[in-house]
């Protein structure tokens, strides 16, 4: 009996297939680029079916609406396969369910493959993504856990378990679990972004910088979006911290330009670029760049989440292709038949009508819209650090709109999580000698320069 690197079952019989198929399995897990090895097997090895529903697997993570024309020949070779065993036939119908645009039957799916067989990880990790981009932080972490006991030897687990105890806000759960996973692995990169999470939400911002650049080495050979996405973590305590040139140079060197055409490195560099400006780093020319590789997207509407955020970078550029854009949004809340039509509907469409006037400077709309999708919108999918900009956008407006009152509000409540942080304590300052408060204004210039001397 053959067998892959979990001791799972497999048919294949050719060694390259058997390589091919682990190494789509660990790289997928661990964001390996190897993983990408899987088309090149299933083309030689045609009548495999695991072989060619991994292929149509990784076709579909690219997050592009050709993303199933792509993956469906694969898929349909998969099907035809003769002698797949039980669990390959339903990780064939899981990986179909998302080609043919049907979510809720491939978390099912997974659900019941990991029922059966917990050290399936690739099937839990592919469950995750999707309750990930629907909001789901409890379906995220228990499926998790179902791999418990079976698969409590293996990192990976703990590092998924680990960012679902953090997307529930179990915070010591799940450093428990992350470092668990480090003690497996060190260089586990899931688990050092489950950490980053933590430490950000817990406001350990110096600790974070340290722990993050303590392992950034580790990430140097990984895909795109995990070297830059754990780079975006480590800049945005750099950003607290004040350390504009740090924050720069991440971004130029780890976070921007690794694969300028990828969805996930494109709304990484958005959120950041968004952030350093209304955290008053001086960006440059930063922004032109992404814009052109934004607007080649097109009218793309795969995730309301990553499609909120071309938005903002076309109309921050004043790009035309913003208003085409808004206009497949419009068209995508009126399906009514769609999955997720609420979280296009009800969230993403005031949203987007938020940044629209954002961009504008029309800051009564931006406010009124913005406010509409905030409370809603884990709905469109993201992580609680990723929809921040979604918040920090509506504080825009408000501080822009000599909104005093609410602007303050919201900023003592981000104080609770960021206590000393610069950008956070510096607007601050600004709002307080505003609103004739110039103790409190002195109070959190204090704060502001006390971190900044720390450095």
């Amino acid at each position: 009996m053959t067998q892959d690197l979990y001791g799972l079952e497999i048919t294949a019989r050719r060694p390259e297939s058997i390589q091919a198929i682990n190494d789509f399995i660990h790289g997928f897990l661990s964001y390996q680029p190897k993983a990408a090895g899987i088309v090149t097997a299933a083309d030689a090895d045609p009548e495999n079916a695991l072989v060619n529903a991994y292929a149509a697997l990784l076709w579909m993570f690219l997050e592009t609406p050709d993303a199933p024309e792509k993956a469906r020949p694969y898929l349909t070779r998969a099907e035809a396969a003769p002698g797949a065993n039980p669990r390959e036939q339903q990780v064939v119908q899981a990986v179909g369910h998302w080609v043919r645009g049907d979510v809720p039957a491939l978390i099912a799916r997974c659900d019941q493959i990991t029922d059966q067989w917990p050290r399936d990880l690739a099937m839990l990790k592919l469950a995750q993504y999707h309750q990930f981009n629907q909001g789901d932080a409890s379906g995220m972490l228990r499926i998790a856990l179902k791999s418990l006991p079976a698969a409590d030897d293996i990192a990976y687990t703990h590092g998924m378990i680990a960012f679902g105890y953090e997307q529930c806000h179990q915070l010591d759960r799940a450093e428990a679990a992350a470092r668990r996973a480090m003690e497996l692995r060190h260089d586990e990169p899931w688990a050092h972004h489950a950490l980053a999470h933590v430490m950000l939400t817990e406001g350990r911002i110096a600790e974070g910088a340290r722990f993050m650049e303590s392992v950034a080495e580790t990430w140097t050979g990984l895909n795109s979006f995990m070297r830059s996405h754990n780079w975006w973590h480590l800049t945005l305590f750099y950003l607290s911290q004040g350390r504009h040139d740090d924050v720069r140079r991440a971004y130029d060197q780890h976070i921007w330009g690794l694969q300028k055409d990828y969805s996930q490195d494109q709304i990484g560099a958005v959120s950041l670029l968004a952030r350093m400006e209304f955290a008053g780093v001086d960006v440059g020319d930063r922004w032109e760049d992404v814009a052109d590789h934004v607007a080649a997207r097109g009218q793309d509407t795969v995730s309301p989440f990553l499609t909120l955020q071309y938005l903002y970078a076309l109309c921050r550029t004043g790009r035309p292709e913003a208003d085409q854009l808004r206009a497949a949004i419009e068209a995508r809340a009126k399906d009514s038949a769609a999955h997720d039509h609420a979280a296009w509907a009800e969230v993403a469409l005031p949203a987007a009508r938020g940044i629209l006037a954002h961009a504008k400077e029309d800051w009564d709309a931006a406010i009124w819209h913005m406010g509409l999708a905030l409370p809603r919108m884990a709905e469109c999918g993201g992580s609680h650090a990723q929809r921040d900009l979604f918040g920090q956008i509506h504080l825009d407006a408000l501080l822009r709109d000599g909104r005093a009152s609410a602007a303050q509000q919201i900023l003592e409540r981000r104080r609770s999580y960021d206590p000393n942080g610069v950008p956070l304590n510096l607007m601050l300052g600004h709002l307080y000698e505003q609103t004739g408060q110039p103790e409190l204004a002195a109070e959190a210039r204090a704060r502001a320069a006390r971190t900044q001397a720390s450095l």
